[in-house]
C-alpha cells in the first residue's frame, strides 16, 4: 500500500516492524545505520520514514536534518529507547512527525501513522485506511 523506510540499529525492532508493515501490505526498506539509511531514502522516496534517535554513526536528530534537506515534505515517524524532552522537542522543531518511545503498542504506531498520513494527504479517507490497516492487529507491544 505504501512504501516504508525503518532507520534503526537495533536488528530486533528493525525485523518486527518489517514483519507488522509488510503483512499489513506495505513495502518496506530497512537500514541499520544512519548514513544508510539517508542512502535508502534517496534511492526509494518512502512515504514514511520510522527513524530511531540513537544510530551508531550519525544521530537521528542529523538524519531528520538531511531528510529534509532531501525533501522537506517527507513524512518521518522518529522512535527512541532513551527519550529526552530536548530531544523530542528538537525532532519535532525539525519537523518530525510525531516522536514514539520504544515499547510502543501496535495502535500506537497506527495512530502515529495515520495522523503523519492524515496531515500529508489531501484525502483523509485514504490516510485512515493506511492508519487503520497498521493497528487493527491488535494491541501488542513493539520495540520491547
Amino acid at each position: 500500500m505504501a512504501r516504508m523506510l525503518v532507520i534503526d540499529d537495533e536488528e530486533s525492532i528493525r525485523k518486527l516492524l518489517s514483519t507488522v508493515l509488510k503483512r499489513k501490505g506495505h513495502e518496506v526498506f530497512l537500514a541499520d545505520s544512519g548514513q544508510k539509511g539517508i542512502n535508502m531514502f534517496e534511492r526509494t522516496h518512502p512515504l514514511v520514514t520510522i527513524l530511531d534517535l540513537r544510530l551508531p554513526d550519525v544521530n537521528g536528530i542529523e538524519v531528520l536534518s538531511r531528510l529534509r534537506a532531501i525533501d522537506p515534505q517527507a513524512c518521518v515517524i522518529m522512535m527512541t529507547g532513551f527519550a529526552t524532552g530536548e530531544a523530542e522537542a528538537k525532532a519535532l522543531a525539525l519537523g518530525a512527525d510525531d516522536f514514539l518511545q520504544k515499547g510502543f503498542s501496535l495502535f500506537e504506531l497506527g495512530e502515529a501513522l495515520r495522523r503523519a498520513m492524515a496531515s500529508m494527504s489531501k484525502d483523509p479517507v485514504l490516510a485512515a485506511a493506511v492508519g487503520s490497516r497498521i493497528h487493527n492487529g491488535g494491541g501488542a507491544d513493539a520495540g520491547k
